[in-house]
């Protein structure tokens, strides 16, 4: 068989006279997942910022409602830009502190100077760098879009087990073998996904393990008044009413990407089949 092959021509839109930023807006609006950041709605362009700038898109995962503050930048990544990504993001998050966000910054060159500088702040806030490229091939021209620095993944509390392994009798001896019992209770419900979990006892919660791996879908904390359960599952308004309209106290940890419900032992025997439906898909997202 014979395969045609045409070299791509590399296009530097900084110096070009028709590919401005506005024509790479327009071809991200029109589908935004050519980002590679999943599946992202368009919420606004040139959102007006209250320090009298403009941000150049806000993007909204569809699935989490996570937000996207994206700015866009011809040419190599310079200081201003890195700035006003980061000042756009954090004028956003403040407004809205409802949803999750993420600062992107897409330039055509992200230089190594400026990546370690980015990655600097990633430390400390959710930011994605973009390189973008465009290429002409035959009579097409089409943008390629590389993450060339992606969010900082933060350690998993179960990495650090094994510095803050313990056993039941620790957790017995704070809250009483009845307040542990709840943990059997739910483990219980665990076995009807995998009879091979276990729970694992750790100085700052139970989780579970499987062939003496962590497995933390869902983790439990015993207090003294009350037995958080925290199922590792994607935020949405759907669940949010879903908990509320069981009564439930229930808030959500961004950080971890969980929920963290407060239950007494009367609410694991009234909720039971609930509690059930929350760790299904925590299972699922956890096995795949």
């Amino acid at each position: 068989m014979m395969i045609n092959y045409l070299k791509p021509e590399r296009i530097l839109l900084k110096a070009h006279r028709e590919f401005t930023e506005k024509w790479i807006q327009e071809k991200i609006k029109a589908d935004p997942k050519i980002l590679g950041l999943g599946n992202l709605v368009l919420l606004q362009e040139e959102r007006i910022q209250p320090s009298g700038g403009r941000l150049d898109l806000l993007l909204q995962d569809a699935d989490t409602k996570r937000r996207y503050e994206v700015e866009l930048q011809l040419g190599a990544v310079d200081e201003a830009h890195i700035i006003r990504t980061v000042e756009y993001w954090d004028i956003e998050r403040r407004r809205y502190p409802q949803y999750d966000h993420c600062a992107v910054l897409i330039a055509e060159d992200v230089t190594s100077r400026f990546l370690n500088v980015i990655s600097l702040f990633n430390g400390a806030i959710p930011l994605i760098a973009i390189q973008m490229q465009a290429f002409k091939v035959g009579e097409h021209t089409t943008l390629i879009f590389t993450t060339v620095m992606d969010e900082l993944s933060r350690g998993l509390v179960e990495e650090d087990e094994a510095a803050t392994s313990t056993d039941r009798s620790y957790w017995e001896s704070k809250f009483g073998k009845a307040k542990i019992a709840i943990a059997d209770e739910l483990l219980h419900i665990v076995h009807e996904f995998d009879p091979a979990l276990k729970l694992k006892y750790n100085k700052f919660y139970i989780g579970l393990s499987k062939d003496d791996r962590p497995y933390n879908f869902v983790t439990f904390v015993p207090q003294k008044n009350s037995f958080l359960f925290e199922p590792r599952i994607p935020q949405s308004e759907e669940l949010d009413k879903k908990f509320s309209e069981q009564g439930l106290d229930t808030g959500y940890d961004k950080l971890w990407h969980r929920y963290s419900v407060r239950l007494s032992q009367d609410d694991v025997n009234k909720h039971k089949e609930f509690l059930r439906e929350m760790m299904r898909p925590a299972f699922e997202i956890q096995k795949n």
